[in-house]
């Protein structure tokens, strides 16, 4: 069965590279409206230029998850352009460049700006985009929201707590708000 997104919009943060662009892109193929949100603004302007060169609807928004100003201007700029927001994907995920020599370490020796950075952008943002959203599509009757996990939320990986740590709790949190909100016809899932 054929997926349609006709006169659904979408917002997915992380869609300048990976599989929040190929999701974005997958979307625009089906007749969604999206949202591509990316810390990197160049990024997320090439993808929302491929979508609309195939004759998809897209915008380009330069978000940094770690700041809660972004995500609501992300949210804002989705509803402002289309009017609606039906889908939510939480995809964003990465640690800094000034970061990347401090991200694997034992538990006895994590940095604490990876362990911070880490929960803020993969978890704290999550929730602060869902806590922005549900309203929204509650007053709409309904959305979906996907949130990106990890097989490393599962299990545990040498060297990367934090990132466990991380991908655990929004296994759970996802299951928190796919309870909470099934009531209002939102749906919440990770992969």
């Amino acid at each position: 069965m054929a997926l349609h997104f006709t006169d659904k919009v979408a917002v997915i943060s992380g869609a300048g590279s990976g599989i929040g662009r190929a999701t974005a892109i997958g979307l625009a193929q089906r007749g969604g409206a999206v949202a591509v949100a990316d810390v990197n603004a160049e990024a997320a302007e090439r993808t929302a230029k491929e979508i609309a060169a195939a004759g998809g609807r897209a915008i380009a928004i330069a978000a940094d998850m770690a700041r809660p100003a972004d995500i609501e201007a992300m949210v804002a700029r989705t509803l402002d352009a289309f009017g609606r927001l039906d889908v939510l994907h939480n995809n964003a995920f990465g640690v800094p460049a000034s970061l990347q020599g401090a991200r694997l370490a034992r538990v006895d020796a994590i940095d604490q700006a990876v362990w911070d950075h880490t929960l803020q952008v993969g978890l704290t943002a999550v929730m602060q985009t869902i806590r922005r959203v549900v309203p929204v599509m509650r007053q709409q009757g309904g959305g979906a929201i996907v949130n990106t996990a990890s097989i490393s939320g599962l299990y545990a990986d040498y060297g990367i707590a934090a990132y466990n740590a991380m991908k655990a709790a929004v296994i759970n949190f996802t299951r928190v708000v796919a309870v909470e909100c099934a009531p209002d016809g939102i749906r919440c899932n990770c992969i």
